[in-house]
C-alpha cells in the first residue's frame, strides 16, 4: 500500500502554497461582466469546497486545519466582502448558477448572507433557469447542489446520470482530456465530493474499478498532473479503493517543494498571477485527493485484521 505519510505531506505541502498565495483568489470587479467577474468565482468556489472535505474528513493535522480555516475566512470576509460579491454578480447575471455554486460551500462551513440566499431562492424559481442548456454532468452537479440548497432539483439527479458519459460505459480506450474531467466530476457530484461512496450506481462502480488503473498509467505517463490529481480522488471515492502506489508517488515527485502542483509536467514561468491561474487548480486538487486518500487509507488500516 502507498505511504499514507506520502499521501497526507502532499496535501499539507499544497494547503502552506494556497495559504501563502490566497491573494491569488481574487476577483476582477471591473473585468468584462460576462467573463472576468464570474468566471473568477469559480476559484474562489473550488477552495471552499475542498476546504470543506479536508474538515469532513477529519483527518488533519492541527496545522492542516489551522490554514484551511484560514484560507476560508479569507474568501469569505476579504475576497467575497462576507457575500456582498455574490449578490453583485447574481445581479450582473442573473440566470447564471455560479455565484448560487460558488456560495453553498460557504453556507455548509456557516457563512451565510441573507441577500444572496434571496436571490438564489428567486432564481431558482424561474423557468428559464431550469431551461438553461448545460452538458449533462454540469446538470447533473446543479441538481446535487439545489438538494444540498434545500431546493428541489430539477431535474432529479436519477434522471440525468443515464445521460452522462459515465452512465453510459462507453469503449475505456475513447478517454481524452475533456471527457476524463466529465468522468470525475460525475463521480464526485454522485458521492458529495466523495462523502458517499455507496452513491456510485453498481454498474459504475465496477466499470471505473476495471479501467481506472489504466486510465492512471496514462495520465501519470503523460504527466498530466491535474488530470492524475482528479483521478486518484476518483480511486478514493470507489467502494474499494487501490491507493496506487506507483501514481501516488509520481503524483508527489512532481509537486514542488513550496507545495504547488503543476498542471502539465513541469512549472509554468512568468507573471505571478498568470502561475496562480495555471496551477491553483492542480493544487487544490492535491489537497483535495490527499485528503480522500489519507481517510480511505487509515479506514483500511483499521478494517486490516490483528
Amino acid at each position: 500500500m502507498t505511504s499514507t505519510r506520502l499521501i497526507h505531506n502532499v496535501g499539507l505541502r499544497a494547503l502552506e502554497w494556497l495559504h501563502a498565495h490566497r491573494d491569488g483568489f481574487r476577483l476582477e470587479p471591473d473585468a468584462d461582466p460576462e467573463v472576468g467577474f464570474l468566471d473568477r468565482l469559480k476559484p474562489v468556489a473550488e477552495l471552499a469546497l475542498i476546504c470543506k472535505v479536508l474538515f469532513r474528513e477529519g483527518v488533519a493535522g492541527s496545522r492542516q486545519a489551522e490554514l484551511a480555516r484560514q484560507l476560508v475566512d479569507h474568501a469569505w470576509r476579504h475576497t467575497l466582502d462576507g457575500g456582498r460579491m455574490l449578490v453583485r454578480a447574481q445581479g450582473i447575471e442573473p440566470l447564471s448558477p455560479v455565484p448560487f455554486e460558488a456560495y453553498l460551500p460557504f453556507k455548509e462551513l456557516g457563512y451565510t448572507n441573507l441577500e444572496v440566499e434571496r436571490a438564489v431562492r428567486l432564481c431558482q424559481r424561474l423557468e428559464s433557469h431550469a431551461a438553461l442548456e448545460m452538458t449533462p454532468v454540469r446538470r447533473l452537479g446543479l441538481s446535487a447542489f439545489q438538494r444540498r440548497f434545500g431546493l428541489p432539483p430539477r431535474p432529479p439527479e436519477a434522471e440525468i446520470v443515464p445521460n452522462t458519459w459515465l452512465g453510459r460505459t462507453p469503449e475505456p480506450w475513447t478517454v481524452e482530456g475533456h471527457t476524463a474531467y466529465d468522468i470525475t466530476h460525475t463521480v464526485f457530484h454522485l458521492t458529495n465530493w466523495g462523502e458517499d461512496p455507496g452513491g456510485l450506481p453498481p454498474d459504475i462502480a465496477d466499470y471505473l474499478g476495471t479501467w481506472l488503473p489504466a486510465w492512471l498509467d496514462d495520465w501519470l505517463d503523460l504527466r498530466r498532473w491535474d488530470l492524475l490529481g482528479e483521478l486518484l480522488v476518483v480511486d478514493a471515492c470507489l467502494p474499494r479503493p487501490t491507493l496506487d502506489e506507483r501514481a501516488w508517488e509520481g503524483f508527489a515527485a512532481a509537486q514542488q517543494s513550496d507545495g504547488a502542483m503543476p498542471a502539465i509536467r513541469v512549472m509554468p514561468q512568468g507573471d505571478p498571477d498568470e502561475v496562480f491561474d495555471i496551477v491553483y487548480h492542480p493544487t487544490l486538487v492535491a489537497a483535495f485527493a490527499s485528503a480522500q486518500a489519507t481517510s480511505r487509507a487509515l479506514t483500511q488500516l483499521a478494517q486490516a485484521p490483528a
